[in-house]
């Protein structure tokens, strides 16, 4: 009577590999999981209230992308996180202790951006108790995203968005004397002949400089390897985003001028997504700029000289 091989089952001969998670990824992936769990237990209310916020605020819609971007690069190094040391430094501890601490701060003390920042300090923590610090070192920057799941504390969220919404109707008041719409500015109201626009908060750009800033990290992470490129992808997030946002202020005022129903509802929602594609257009097109020219630099610098 034949006896099986040790080694797994055989077919036609050859012997079939074993299916299961390789050794060398359950010492950070199965602490990580664990710890993982614990987590949402602690954190549960916090994290549904995180979610709910991003289905009903327009500034933070991106946030239910964080998560699974930030899983796709992990998982998408998991053979260089295999090869990794792994262990436990004790300043994991100390950030666990910090994040429960902010966490019962903002419990007792009705405020909920302790609350995020406490899971946000929490998961740091865990990674750096069940992983070490050479791994949290390679996964730097998915970490560092998680931060855009964290809505901007209401105190600074208003130092923030006024000064944008006076950029905004100063970009817009402008732009339509010039093309001959009468038009008069007192702070954040642009004064038209139709009707009379107020720059809200909604209106102040806030939103679309979140989510540019989010995909422009991304974005430069995956196509662009030179750090002085994705840098300056980065620093010009801002400017793209308070100009997209004045033009959209302006192309309200001139739809209002044909018909005040465009400057509201469902036109307003479908023209500021417009004008959030033509934001995002302009960093891809400013990125194959920076491509260019970076080569025309080498080919100059290549270039023997006369």
């Amino acid at each position: 009577m034949s006896e099986e091989p040790s080694g797994g089952a055989r077919e036609g001969g050859q012997a079939r590999p074993k299916i299961g998670i390789p050794p060398e990824r359950q010492r950070w992936l199965i602490p990580a999981l664990w710890y993982g769990a614990l987590i949402i237990a602690l954190f549960g209310s916090v994290i549904w209230v995180m979610f709910k916020e991003y289905a009903t605020d327009e500034s933070m819609g991106h946030g239910f992308f964080v998560p699974l971007v930030v899983g796709f690069l992990i998982w998408r190094r998991r053979e260089e996180l295999d090869a990794t040391p792994a262990g436990t430094h004790w300043s994991g501890w100390a950030l666990i202790a910090l994040g429960f601490g902010l966490l019962m701060l903002g419990t007792f003390g009705a405020e909920f951006a302790l609350m995020r920042g406490g899971l946000i300090v929490t998961i740091y923590g865990v990674v750096l108790v069940a992983c070490g610090l050479s791994v949290f070192q390679k996964l730097l920057f998915p970490l560092l995203l998680l931060l855009f799941m964290i809505r901007i504390p209401q105190f600074i969220y208003g130092q923030i968005t006024f000064p944008l919404q006076i950029l905004a109707s100063q970009f817009a008041e402008t732009t339509l004397a010039a093309i001959g719409i009468p038009v008069l500015r007192e702070g954040n109201v642009l004064e038209l002949a139709s009707q009379r626009l107020n720059v809200v908060e909604a209106c102040s750009g806030i939103r679309s400089l979140l989510s540019l800033g989010f995909l422009s990290l991304v974005y430069g992470y995956f196509f662009e390897t030179r750090t002085w490129v994705r840098i300056v992808l980065v620093l010009a997030t801002p400017p793209i985003a308070i100009v997209a946002n004045g033009l959209r202020v302006t192309i309200t005022g001139i739809l209002s001028e044909i018909n005040t129903e465009y400057a509201e509802g469902l036109f307003h929602t479908m023209e500021g997504w417009v004008i959030f594609m033509v934001a995002l257009v302009a960093l891809l097109l400013l990125h194959q700029v920076l491509v260019r020219a970076a080569r025309l630099v080498n080919r100059w610098k290549g270039a023997p000289s006369a």
